[in-house]
């Protein structure tokens, strides 16, 4: 009778014997082995492990990606309903909170991992090229974010985009053309939804599949980078022979030496990423897109919110400026970084430059953020109506035009006595500033970020609006004021 240890060993000894067969015809072992087995540089410890994590979240996508495909329909037609269908089920309810919980944790992950190679000075030679790859996957998979937000298809979905393709469309000479691009068209519909799945689906995970194959061939190539030390410069004359003697030195197997972290705070990442969907589930979907239906005050994911609240905090004036030059400057600045400092100093103790840096953009990011969660930076698109006392009548124009003022969307933009909007001008004095000529012209023809009603009011309606509003006179604080 064997015991459970002959048994065990005689079930390896089968299991070695088919991998020799299978790795004799497919060479598996020359092409991994090296992979597992280059050495590493010493006291590579957890800072290390949120590249891999990073890669994790992002397999985690795919294959979530992949079986939410298989019952989402990417037509404006039915990708609502097949949402719900999707959510209102245990399994796709968890599935669709792991792939929302996922984006995030990937954008988290990313996040740190840029910091952590910024602080330790990893851009510098000859790891330049590594960082430029790194920064085009932040890119692409905050392209990911903002692209599957539409895919839900909702009223804060569709008018995110809209917002999006708005700002977009600031941008001189080549805004419009961006814009169009953004939309399929003129305005949101089927071919918006269809060019947004494509890239979502398609496009941006293909991009991101190719860059990073190359950013893990580069990282293989320059080597993981050592642990900085206070005085010990990079300097490209005698980096690379420094590097590999202590590589022949003191250098480790990345298997099991420093993989065993990779494996540990990856299955950590599963595991959170899962409680949350279980325990949280699918974000829930708004109202459908009903362009008959405004009620959706539109936000995006937090990881775009920073931005967008820093616009709507920005002077009308200087929106075009923080469009463009804001992203423009950011990026060109952390292209540029390895090549204007790719030698010197590694240890973030010596650079206390690069340390603030890191705080300011930290604080930058969460304060807007904490500020784009509070801020009207877009309209309301559920405004509460004036009530009678505001209004300060029953019946007549006035009445009337105050109905006019929250069925138009005017009270989606524009506040009276603390109702409505705060992206226009505050409107609750307004009598007392324009005359009845100038209120019809501005209706008639629009202004910044404001269409023209001259269409879609008729003279009445427009007569009955503009004495609505001339009744709001600093002379009625009774009605002016709430």
């Amino acid at each position: 009778m064997e015991s459970g240890t002959e048994i065990m060993n005689r079930f390896m000894d089968y299991l070695k014997r088919i991998w020799a067969v299978v790795d004799d015809r497919t060479g598996i072992s020359e092409l991994v082995g090296p992979l597992l087995n280059h050495l590493v540089p010493p006291n590579t410890g957890w800072a290390y492990v949120f590249g891999s994590a990073t890669l994790i979240a992002f397999t985690i996508q795919v294959v979530t990606g992949i079986a939410l495909a298989t019952a989402y329909i990417p037509s404006t037609q039915d990708a609502y309903n097949s949402l719900q269908f999707i959510s209102n089920s245990s399994f796709g309810h968890v599935l669709r909170g792991m792939h929302y919980f996922g984006a995030s944790a990937m954008v988290v992950l990313v996040g740190i991992h840029a910091v952590r190679v910024f602080l330790m000075g990893s851009f510098k030679f000859p790891r330049e090229a590594n960082w430029l790859t790194g920064l085009l996957l932040l890119a692409l998979t905050l392209g990911m974010g903002f692209t599957g937000q539409l895919l839900r298809w909702d009223q804060n979905a569709i008018w995110s985009v809209v917002v999006g393709a708005e700002m977009a469309g600031k941008a001189p000479i080549v805004g419009d053309l961006i814009a169009k691009f953004l939309l399929a068209g003129q305005t949101i519909g089927g071919a918006t939804l269809s060019r947004f799945a494509a890239f979502h689906v398609f496009f941006i995970p293909a991009l991101i599949f190719g860059f990073l194959g190359f950013h893990l061939f580069l990282v293989i190539r320059n080597g993981i980078s050592e642990p900085p030390e206070p005085g010990r410069v990079v300097d490209p004359k005698t980096y690379r022979s420094w590097y590999e003697k202590l590589l022949q030195e003191r250098g480790v197997p990345f298997w099991p030496h420093v993989a065993w972290r990779d494996v540990v705070f990856g299955a950590g990442v599963v595991l959170v990423i899962l409680a949350l969907a279980l325990i949280f589930g699918a974000p829930p979907l708004g109202s459908p897109p009903d362009p008959t239906l405004i009620q959706a005050n539109p936000r995006p994911d937090w990881y775009l919110l920073w931005f967008f609240a820093l616009l709507a905090m920005s002077p009308p004036s200087l929106e075009t400026a923080v469009i463009l030059l804001f992203p423009l400057a950011g990026g060109l600045l952390l292209m540029a970084l390895p090549f204007v400092a790719n030698r010197g100093e590694r240890s973030y103790k010596r650079r206390p430059w690069a340390v603030g840096a890191v705080l300011m953009v930290v604080l930058m990011i969460g304060t807007l953020g904490v500020a784009g969660k509070r801020a009207n930076w877009s309209p309301d698109f559920n405004p509460t109506p004036l009530p009678a006392a505001v209004v300060g009548a029953d019946s007549g124009p006035v009445a009337e035009g105050a109905v006019l003022f929250n069925e138009r969307g005017c009270q989606n933009c524009h506040m009276i006595a603390g109702y409505g909007g705060r992206r226009g001008p505050d409107l609750t004095t307004v009598g007392s500033r324009l005359t009845a000529g100038q209120m019809t012209i501005r209706i008639a023809n629009g202004g910044t970020n404001m269409p023209a009603f001259a269409g879609t009011l008729s003279p009445d309606e427009m007569n009955k609006l503009v004495a609505f509003l001339q009744s709001r006179t600093t002379a009625n604080p009774e009605i002016a004021i709430k």
